[in-house]
């Protein structure tokens, strides 16, 4: 899957996107989104799980990319679920025998469209699912043990299915070397790390940020994907259109 030039990344992955409030992730999560659904057209199915974002403004971000997200809600290839128009914060205490028992039905929804895409047999390629973002989930309420069981259980159900799945993780205090228990079990299951950083020096008029791809816990031994150290971390600027990225000294030279 590529999910945008240069993160040339596999299907069937979980990718942790990280980001904080002076360098916000949306662009990654809409530029993938753009990219899949133009890749398979309207045959592949895309769920989309937000939780901080409504489909307003999801609907604005992608006609950026010249993509209707309309017409795919209409054809079905894209599913919209508004995360906490379906669960609420639990009164009570976790049950340590179930199994993110507040995200039941949403999970079980997810797996009924991956089985779906599946059994459909279209040749489209896998499906893609994105959670955005998961760190909202904890701040209002929800158990850390209940929100880091039900980022496991999705991640198997997409590993099963070898859909990609994309999980946004605002770090605490807005900065990726602020380390949170949420972000220690993500890093734990996802396949790679996505940081996207503001610049040391802050936004300029020509850089925007900065971004860094490292392995995660389940990456593969034999791991062919170009990892991008934060010592080589690639630069970006923000366009109408999108993301452009150069090496650090070289915003001239676009990739």
């Amino acid at each position: 899957m590529a999910l945008f030039s240069p993160l040339n990344l596999p299907h069937g992955i979980l990718l942790l996107i990280t980001d904080g409030l002076a360098a916000p992730a949306d662009f990654v999560l809409h530029r993938c989104l753009a990219t899949h659904l133009k890749e398979n057209n309207k045959k592949s199915r895309t769920v989309i799980l937000s939780v901080s974002e409504n489909i307003s403004r999801w609907k604005a971000l992608a006609s950026k990319s010249n993509l209707s997200l309309q017409q795919h809600l209409d054809s079905g290839s894209v599913d919209f679920i508004d995360v906490l128009a379906e669960v609420q914060p639990p009164a009570g205490k976790v049950d340590d025998a179930g199994s993110a028992p507040a995200f039941q039905a949403i999970f079980k929804r997810v797996q009924d469209i991956l089985n779906k895409n599946h059994q459909e047999g279209n040749g489209s390629g896998p499906a893609l699912v994105i959670l955005d973002d998961i760190t909202m989930l904890e701040w209002i309420g929800f158990p850390l043990l209940e929100v880091t069981r039900f980022a496991r259980a999705l991640g198997a159900t997409c590993a099963k299915a070898n859909a990609t799945l994309l999980i946004r993780h605002h770090v605490v205090g807005g900065s990726n070397d602020d380390v949170d228990d949420l972000f220690r079990h993500l890093v734990q299951i996802c396949t790679y790390h996505l940081e996207v950083r503001p610049l040391a020096s802050g936004r300029s008029g020509t850089v925007s940020g900065e971004v860094a791809l490292h392995p995660g816990f389940s990456a593969p031994c034999s791991n062919t994907v170009k990892m991008i150290p934060r010592s080589a971390a690639l630069q970006y600027r923000l366009t109408d259109s999108g993301p452009d990225f150069f090496a650090k000294g070289t915003s001239e030279n676009v990739l």
